[in-house]
């Protein structure tokens, strides 16, 4: 008789992880690295197919590393498909065992793509762009309430703090700097990357680190994957709008910063936008095309590299 098949969803949290491998009442395990080493040896007494698990707040990333660890196949899915996948099975109740039901039903109906977790490097890159987000997005709350203080004692402690943010920041882009130069790989990638228009050393970066599958994956694959793909919204004889939805919020927002730059210094994109322009497209829609040409453009630069570094071994 062929053995049934195992999924199982975990519900994590910062202190403790719950487990579903059947229809039975999940199990709890503590997130810390006994519980997760207990967890990871009944996973392997279950052999399971698929582990799922939602990615949120971060506290996912020790049991994804421990499970690729272990050769068990595991997957961190957008919190957002798994809330609409219960609300359609009618699972409207929430809490952490009814949680890890969901995922587990998610992992068995849905069989979402395992992805390799990113090296080290590139989780040490995306830790340091994360920082420097918040500290550029710390900087302009602190300006913005600089310009509205009246006090004098309010004004000079917005000051001090806008200064100590700009060293920080600085700090922070020498740090990505010195990283980048430290790695030969990181640093050709991101050398190629910058010679597109539009496209300066932070959103080489972000485009690298938030998208590892850059010059792995085809042009619409990639433009899904980012979310400036254009989604179909018909029915009937009707024709929808099209729009964008979902994809790698970080990796879209410095798309859109990089494409506006180049639609005023690329050739290709300048006259690609204005050609939308005159075809009577909205600004916006033909802001999102050029996004989806720069990053198409981007993604081909980066599979000729892949492909010239293969060629390059196999000779």
């Amino acid at each position: 008789m062929e053995k049934a098949r195992v999924f199982v969803g975990v519900d994590v949290a910062k202190d403790h992880v719950d487990v579903a491998l059947s229809d039975e009442p999940a199990s709890r395990y503590r997130n810390d690295e006994a519980g997760i080493a207990q967890l990871v040896q009944v996973l392997r007494e279950s052999q399971p197919e698929l582990v799922v698990m939602e990615a949120s707040g971060g506290y996912h990333r020790r049991l994804l590393a421990a499970l690729a660890v272990a050769g068990i196949a595991a997957a961190a899915v957008n919190p957002r498909q798994v809330r609409d996948f219960a609300k359609a099975a009618g699972r409207l109740e929430k809490t952490d065992q009814v949680d890890a039901q969901v995922l587990r039903q998610f992992a068995q109906r849905m069989r979402p793509t395992v992805r390799a977790l990113p090296d080290e490097q590139t989780q040490l890159m995306n830790e340091l762009l994360g920082r420097r987000r918040q500290i550029v997005e710390m900087l302009v709350a602190e300006r913005n309430r600089l310009n509205q203080a009246s006090s004098r004692a309010v004004r000079r402690d917005l000051e001090q703090h806008i200064k100590w943010l700009l060293k920080r920041l600085k700090d922070t882009d020498a740090e990505l700097d010195a990283q980048v130069s430290s790695t030969p790989l990181w640093n050709a990638k991101v050398e190629l990357l910058r010679q597109l228009d539009g496209v300066g050393r932070v959103t080489a970066l972000t485009l690298l680190s938030a998208v590892p599958e850059l010059g792995t994956l085809n042009r619409r694959q990639i433009a899904k994957l980012v979310g400036v793909a254009p989604l179909a919204h018909d029915s009937g004889q009707s024709r929808g709008r099209r729009h964008i939805w979902g994809g790698r919020a970080d990796a879209r927002a410095t798309l859109y910063m990089a494409t506006l730059v180049a639609t005023r210094r690329s050739p290709v994109i300048g006259a690609f936008y204005k050609r939308l322009l005159r075809a009577g497209k909205l600004k916006k829609v033909a802001l999102v095309a050029c996004m989806r040409k720069l990053l198409t453009i981007a993604n081909a630069v980066m599979k000729k590299h892949l492909q010239q570094q293969t060629t390059a071994v196999q000779s």
